[in-house]
């Protein structure tokens, strides 16, 4: 059994649903104050290895000697980093902003025993954001607000969320949040789970 260092309902149910036996203890940390500890020339795949780990490690510090899995997912649009929106009006906000462009969504995991970096992870998806309409944006609010409010990029991919993009590039898993291929991988060499 693994810790996940994390309330995310999508992350839960990757695991979940991939047979992964694990128990619940979210992370209670400054992300900023870890991300101002990198400087600025970390890139977005570094920070979210950065969360991941620091999440990881904080989770493991109550939980000495057993297997604790952090992961984050950050979003950048136009150079510009984008975290979750703190209300509905941000939420449209930070819709029209993506409208006809391109997210990087940044999504990564860290395996951490004893605050020991076993294992870690870092993917990368490309998601084309279609031209959204005023009406679309209040609709799509109207079904989806409050659920995206814990979601970088204000979508839920396995919802409605579907409806914003043209096309995408990359790992289903790391769209939702985490590179769960990776995790499996790595808590298959763990010997967490038969190979």
């Amino acid at each position: 059994m693994i810790v996940l260092a994390s309330k995310s309902a999508s992350r839960q149910a990757m695991l979940e649903a991939a047979g992964v036996a694990f128990t619940v203890v979210p992370a209670h940390l400054d992300e900023r104050a870890v991300e101002a500890g990198l400087g600025t020339d970390a890139t977005p795949g570094e920070v979210a290895l950065a969360l991941s780990r620091a999440k990881a490690r904080a989770v493991a510090a109550v939980r000495p000697g057993e297997l604790v899995l952090g992961s984050d997912s950050l979003v950048v649009c136009d150079g510009q980093r984008f975290d979750k929106p703190e209300s509905r009006e941000a939420a449209a906000r930070h819709l029209r902003f993506f409208s006809g462009k391109v997210l990087q969504l940044h999504s990564a995991a860290a395996i951490v025993r004893d605050r020991g970096v076993l294992a870690e992870e870092a993917k990368v998806a490309l998601l084309h954001v279609r031209d959204l309409s005023d009406a679309f944006i209040t609709e799509y609010l109207d079904h989806e607000w409050p659920a995206v409010a814990g979601c970088v990029g204000v979508f839920r991919i396995e919802a409605r969320g579907v409806q914003l993009f043209s096309s995408v590039e990359g790992d289903y898993f790391t769209i939702l949040g985490m590179p769960l291929l990776s995790v499996l991988g790595f808590l298959r060499n763990l010997g967490e789970m038969p190979a």
